[in-house]
């Protein structure tokens, strides 16, 4: 979003959108309902979408490791034995890619219930839980305190990770949409659309240390665990790797039943 943010852009943008921050099952839910046009909606989500359109070449990705989809697992027999997931609310996404690889790879079929982010109160509940985002991310820095703090020894697995080393494929989690009957109503061309936002994501890969000056104050991570993680761990290109593991997700999640079919993605 670094040009939708900062000057000379962010003027000239400014005409042309108007900004509502939230998370991508939220924004997916806008463009449902048609109270935003354009979102970054999760993978997921979008075969719920009607007439919806892909923002060719950019998402929200993964090409190995991305530290913030985390599964900590405290059954001593590992992710094999484990009986009850308890799932971060927050990525329908990452939910689905979890059920995918328990039951696909793991060859195990747990029981998934939905919980709020919070890994001890999770880890009451069930002996695994999935962690989305920053609380993963802090997860991992609280590692070694939590393990003083209770005595226990929990096994942490990057779903990324585990999806990559199976499947040789990209993990996606989101990329943007358009609401189609919003080009007619606003006269905006596609073209242009795809150009502001691949620009603001370039612009924001090219000013990347002052994004971790920022978000340093923000979140209690060390500010060069936040450059390895916006600059290695994720990858903003809907690209050829990016599609194959698309494809793959969207055909796993029908088979395990997540889905109901697998969508053609439909690009602006």
């Amino acid at each position: 979003m670094w040009d939708f943010e900062h000057e000379p852009r962010a003027s000239d943008l400014a005409r042309r959108y108007s900004i509502i921050s939230s998370t991508p099952a939220e924004c997916a839910r806008h463009l449902r309902t048609g109270t935003a046009d354009i979102g970054l909606v999760p993978v997921a989500a979008y075969p719920s979408l009607t007439n919806a359109a892909v923002v060719p070449r950019c998402a929200i990705a993964s090409l190995d490791e991305v530290r913030s989809i985390l599964l900590a697992v405290r059954n001593p027999g590992g992710v094999r034995e484990v009986k009850r997931v308890a799932l971060d609310t927050a990525s329908i996404t990452s939910a689905t890619y979890t059920r995918i690889l328990f039951r696909k790879l793991w060859n195990n079929d747990p029981a998934f219930l939905p919980h709020t982010a919070d890994l001890d109160a999770m880890l009451r509940v069930a002996d695994a839980a999935l962690l989305i985002g920053d609380p993963a991310l802090l997860a991992l820095e609280d590692r070694e305190s939590r393990e003083q703090r209770t005595g226990e020894q929990l096994l942490y697995l990057d779903l990324a990770h585990e999806w990559r080393a199976w499947t040789k494929t990209a993990w996606v989690s989101a990329f943007w949409a358009v609401r189609k009957e919003a080009l007619d109503r606003t006269g905006l061309c596609p073209a242009q659309i795809v150009e502001d936002f691949e620009r603001s994501r370039d612009g924001g890969l090219d000013h990347l240390d002052e994004i971790v000056a920022e978000w340093s104050t923000r979140i209690a991570v060390p500010a060069a665990t936040i450059k390895t993680y916006l600059f290695d761990n994720i990858h903003y290109f809907l690209d050829d790797v990016c599609l194959d593991g698309l494809a793959l997700f969207y055909r796993y999640a029908v088979e395990c039943g997540a889905l109901a079919e697998a969508p053609s993605l439909d690009f602006l």
